[in-house]
C-alpha cells in the first residue's frame, strides 16, 4: 500500500500535468485567434447578402485584400429578401476597421480550384467611411465553378468542332484530293512544282545579272536617271501650278476664271429658268404648244416639199430629175455667157443705136 507522501507526489505530478495541458490549449487558442485580433479583443458584426452561399460553411475565413480579419458566425436563408436571400454574419477584428468601408464590397470566392469558399473584402475602391457594428456590405458577383464550367463548356464544344475539321483535313491531305492534297502524294503535281521553282530560279538569276526589262530595270542606271528625270519634270510641272503658271496654273491659283466660269453658270441657269418659263424663242419651243405645233407644220410643209423636189415635181424638182431640162439651163447659161464675152470684146456690135427723123 503506498504510503500518504507517495500518493501527495502522484497527485502533485497530476495537477501539474493538467496545468501544463491548460496552458498548452490557452496557448494554442490564443494562436488560433490571432488572426482575428486575439481572443479577448473586440469584435466587429458586419453582415451581407448573397445571391448563393457557393458552398460557404460556418467558421470560413473573412479576408480583406487578401488578409485573414475575421470569421464566419452564421449562415441562414432569409426568405423574402430578394433576389439575395443568403444572409452571412460575419466577426472582423475591430483593429482592422481602417482598412473597412461602408462600401466595401464582399465576395464569396475560393482557395484554388476545389479549396474551400471564403469571403473576401474588397476596399480598392472604397471611399465611404468605416463601418459600425451591424453595418450591411454591399456584395459583389463573382463567377463560380460551376458558372466557369458552364461557360467553358462552348469553349469545348467549339474546340470539339475544330479537332473534327483538322482530322477531315488531315485525311484530305493525306488522299490525292484537293490541290494540297494532289501536292503532297502525287509525284507529277511535285515535279511541276519544282520545275516551276528551276524556272523562278533562273527568272532570279537572269534579273540579277540584269537580263531582260527587270534586269535592266534594277541594275542599268539609265532607267533609272530616266525616272528621275521624268519625276524632277513632274516635280517642275507641280511648282509651276503652285505658283500660278499657265492656264491650269491659272485655273487653280487666277480667281478671274473662277468668277467666269461662275458667271457663265449663273448665266445658264438664267437661261435654264427664262426657258423653262416659256419665255423667249426656245422658252416657247419648250412650252408653247401654239408654237410647237406650228414648228411641226412648218417642218410637215418642209419635208412635202423635199419629197416633191426628189420626185421631181416642179421647177425645182425637174431642175434635180429633168436631165434635158438641165442640159437647156446649162446651154442657156453658156449662151449668155458667150454673149457677155462678145459684149465685153466688142460692144459697138451690139450697141448700135439708130435715129429716125420723120
Amino acid at each position: 500500500m503506498p504510503s500518504r507522501k507517495e500518493i501527495q507526489w502522484s497527485q502533485l505530478k497530476v495537477g501539474a500535468l493538467v496545468l501544463v495541458a491548460m496552458a498548452v490549449l490557452i496557448g494554442l487558442i490564443f494562436l488560433m485567434s490571432g488572426s482575428t485580433g486575439g481572443l479577448f479583443s473586440r469584435k466587429l458584426k458586419l453582415i451581407c447578402y448573397f445571391q448563393n452561399a457557393n458552398g460557404l460553411k460556418e467558421g470560413a475565413p473573412v479576408t480583406l485584400e487578401g488578409v485573414t480579419i475575421g470569421n464566419v458566425e452564421r449562415i441562414r436563408v432569409v426568405s423574402g429578401h430578394n433576389p439575395r436571400p443568403v444572409e452571412v454574419i460575419m466577426r472582423v477584428g475591430s483593429e482592422y476597421l481602417n482598412g473597412l468601408h461602408t462600401d466595401s464590397m464582399a465576395t464569396i470566392t475560393q482557395a484554388g480550384v476545389l479549396g474551400d469558399s471564403f469571403v473576401d473584402v474588397d476596399s480598392t475602391h472604397a471611399t465611404g467611411p468605416p463601418p459600425t457594428d451591424g453595418t450591411v456590405l454591399q456584395a459583389a458577383s463573382s463567377p463560380t465553378l460551376s458558372d466557369i464550367i458552364g461557360q467553358s463548356a462552348g469553349g469545348i464544344d467549339q474546340l470539339k468542332d475544330l479537332i473534327k475539321k483538322l482530322e477531315v483535313l488531315t485525311d484530305t491531305l493525306n488522299s490525292d484530293r484537293g490541290t494540297v492534297g494532289r501536292l503532297l502524294n502525287d509525284p507529277e503535281e511535285a515535279k511541276k512544282v519544282s520545275a516551276m521553282i528551276d524556272n523562278f530560279s533562273v527568272v532570279a538569276s537572269n534579273i540579277r545579272q540584269g537580263r531582260g526589262s527587270l534586269g535592266q530595270l534594277i541594275h542599268d542606271d539609265t532607267l533609272a536617271n530616266k525616272l528621275t528625270s521624268t519625276v524632277n519634270h513632274f516635280n517642275n510641272i507641280a511648282t509651276a501650278l503652285d505658283e500660278g503658271k499657265g492656264t491650269a496654273g491659272k485655273l487653280l491659283k487666277d480667281d478671274t476664271l473662277y468668277n467666269n466660269l461662275n458667271t457663265a453658270v449663273k448665266n445658264t441657269n438664267d437661261l435654264l429658268a427664262q426657258i423653262n418659263a416659256g419665255k423667249g424663242a426656245l422658252g416657247k419651243f419648250a412650252k408653247d404648244p401654239a408654237f410647237a405645233r406650228k414648228l411641226e407644220d412648218s417642218v410637215t410643209h418642209l419635208d412635202n416639199l423635199l419629197a416633191g423636189v426628189d420626185e421631181g415635181k416642179g421647177t425645182v424638182g425637174q431642175a434635180f430629175k429633168n436631165r434635158s431640162l438641165y442640159d437647156h439651163m446649162d446651154q442657156t447659161a453658156d449662151q449668155a455667157q458667150q454673149l457677155i464675152k462678145g459684149i465685153r470684146d466688142d460692144p459697138r456690135k451690139y450697141m448700135i443705136i439708130r435715129l429716125k427723123l420723120f
